[in-house]
């Protein structure tokens, strides 16, 4: 089983206890024992009086495992999925791994209390925290409670306090959508243009029905692959571009 220890960083902001952990995460302290002894996670860092201090690993490596649990994989699955984890992934690399599973699951938002969401993003949120997390698409006020979109809520909360304006941040999803929406015009008319259309031409109306189903198949299968070329090439593209601002302020 692979079993991060916690290093760097990671190591040194292991200031959770198992009930924040929990709160955190929206488990109980039972799931997550529970999960520690089938190895899911890795054990805690060991503070003062030998109390366990829980850090961003954990928090990550609960994310993931709950984003599979909605994928509808068993534990034993699970198992199976984390064992073929490298063991020094960071909290970056198990976020990717996560936004990867999440894409081949439908979109869903859970209703939640302030209080509830408060636990959640482990700490307060003023009312203008409240107003960028919406600026953002992270959450929608519901009556007396909020729509959140839990696989954006760690990083809209990240974002509170990053020294960066609204509008910037907003203005930079803009990009990303736009960009992103013309990859996906441009790959699904290559899907069609491609692989589609040469076959429907050529095929009878029960054949055609039978293709309609091969393809539903096929592009179910091959959305995560795409996805995370997509993530790779970008995350290269991103590199190369601050590596080119740094020799160019040298």
């Amino acid at each position: 089983m692979s079993t991060q220890t916690g290093t760097g960083k990671d190591s040194e902001d292991a200031t959770l206890t198992v009930d924040e952990l929990a709160a955190r995460a929206g488990v109980t302290v039972r799931t997550i024992r529970f999960y520690s002894t089938r190895g899911l996670l890795p054990p805690p860092e060991l503070g003062p009086r030998r109390v366990g201090r829980y850090g961003p690993l954990h928090l990550a490596r609960l994310a993931l495992i709950e984003e599979l649990q909605r994928h509808g994989m068993t534990l034993a699955a699970i198992e199976r999925y984390l064992e073929r984890l490298p063991e020094d992934l960071s909290t970056h690399d198990l976020a990717i791994h996560r936004a990867l599973v999440a894409s081949w699951s439908p979109d869903r938002a859970e209703e939640m209390s302030h209080s509830r969401l408060e636990r959640r993003a482990g700490r307060s949120l003023s009312a203008q925290d409240l107003d960028r997390l919406a600026a953002m698409e992270v959450l929608t006020p519901v009556g007396d409670g909020f729509r959140v979109d839990p696989g954006l809520l760690q990083l809209g909360v990240q974002l509170l306090d990053v020294p960066i304006p609204l509008e910037t941040i907003v203005a930079a999803r803009t990009v990303l959508l736009e960009h992103s929406r013309a990859a996906a015009h441009e790959l699904s008319r290559m899907f069609r243009d491609e692989v589609w259309q040469p076959h429907v031409r050529r095929e009878s109306d029960a054949e055609q029905v039978e293709h309609v189903k091969a393809m539903k198949s096929l592009s179910a299968h091959m959305q995560p692959v795409i996805v995370q070329a997509l993530v790779t090439a970008f995350t290269r593209s991103l590199r190369d571009e601050l590596r080119g601002w740094a020799e160019e302020d040298l």
